[in-house]
């Protein structure tokens, strides 16, 4: 009888890749999460009372797909059972602080003294070097230095916090992911594995490099909402309709803009398209007329069309919309709904295989399946929540 973290084998294009995540918080867990779906095995190595979110573990989707053993890092044998899966892996994710992983001995250099292909990949706010590096941190504060944070919200009110999608996720995960899958194939080719430095710092502030060569061509103004994609555009932001809801506008090009007015019944703004100076007599209409119906009647009214306008919706609402409904995008997994796996492929594909890895529920088939020796302080790792 299988655990409700052990994945099913022969899924997704990383079938057969091995991973080790130690565990942590935050945009180590949903890189690793993203490997998982893609089909690796992930193994993450929980400690006892180690991290992890204020929920309970078996809603904490970002393990899903993935086993846990149990391992106390402070233990004597700690450390060499970690290498015991290192050496059997092909890339390793940790979040530690720099410096963390080497003191514990499960550092680079520990790792690579046992396996030399070994992909290592490190997960960090502020990266492995730099003024900063050995500070806490979170991702707004991340996202707040690379300027990006500052190009949320309305002019005169603080900035918006996008929750912890752009920073952690976004410039985070996504970046590690690439990484260590760049680093696999170059292992692959040539024997050899090396170290991914991913920096939140690095990868939200490459997520910007369009709007710098705005910027530099005089394209964007470096300030809020006074720009083409950053709400400044009236016709490129959201607007609150009669019920509270709000609608989202994104009718840039001058066809899809047409369209936009003629169903809104304002037809006279057409020039006020290429004439900022009328951009706030644009908005203020545009306003007036969202205001006047619910956010229900103006789906309707936009439906079918390409005016480039959608409902905003919540995140329970968003599951059940019919587009999203109709390519599966979120799935039901042990009564929880959550995010299909992403992208998609036409001759692996992917699929939610298992629920959350319960801290320490996989040690023994892990053990198994790895080849790992036994060691003394297997039978403490039998937390299967």
């Amino acid at each position: 009888m299988t655990t409700a973290g052990t994945p099913t084998p022969g899924a997704g294009p990383l079938h057969g890749v091995r991973v080790v995540e130690l565990a942590g918080i935050g945009p180590g867990p949903f890189a690793a999460m993203l490997l998982a779906d893609l089909g690796a095995d992930v193994v993450r190595v929980d400690r006892p009372g180690g991290p992890g979110l204020a929920i309970d573990p078996a809603y904490d989707v970002t393990n899903r797909n993935k086993r846990s053993v149990m391992v106390d890092l402070k233990a004597p044998d700690g450390p060499a059972r970690v290498l015991d899966l290192a050496e059997r892996a092909d890339i390793l994710v940790e979040g530690y602080r720099p410096g963390v992983a080497e003191r514990l001995g499960i550092g680079p250099g520990d790792c690579h003294a046992r396996n030399p292909r070994l992909v290592y990949g490190r997960m960090t706010g502020w990266g492995q070097d730099g003024p900063l590096a050995r500070r806490a941190g979170h991702d707004i504060a991340y996202i707040a230095l690379t300027g990006t944070l500052g190009m949320t919200g309305r002019p005169g009110e603080p900035p918006a916090a996008p929750a912890n999608l752009l920073g952690d996720y976004a410039g985070g995960s996504l970046y590690l992911v690439i990484g260590v899958l760049a680093a696999l194939h170059h292992a692959r080719a040539t024997g050899t594995g090396q170290v991914v430095d991913a920096a939140i710092v690095d990868g939200t502030a490459h997520l910007s490099t369009m709007i710098h060569g705005m910027l530099a061509s005089g394209a964007w103004q470096d300030r809020r909402a006074a720009n083409l994609l950053d709400g400044g555009c009236p016709y490129y932001g959201t607007y609150e309709t009669a019920d509270g809801g709000h609608m989202a506008v994104g009718a840039l090009e001058e066809k899809f803009y047409d369209e936009f007015l003629r169903l809104l019944g304002l037809d006279d703004l057409a020039p006020a398209r290429t004439d900022p100076a009328r951009w706030n007599e644009l908005r203020e209409r545009i306003a007036a007329r969202f205001g006047s119906r619910t956010r229900a009647e103006w789906t309707a009214v936009f439906e079918g069309s390409d005016a480039c306008v959608a409902p905003v919706l919540t995140l329970r609402e968003a599951p059940h919309h019919p587009h999203l409904a109709a390519r599966g995008t979120f799935t039901d997994h042990d009564g929880i709904t959550q995010p299909a796996p992403a992208p998609r492929f036409s001759a692996t594909p992917t699929t939610v295989r298992g629920g959350p890895a319960r801290p320490g529920a996989d040690t023994e088939t892990v053990a198994r399946d790895w080849g790992i020796p036994a060691r003394p302080t297997d039978d403490l790792v039998t937390d299967g929540g």
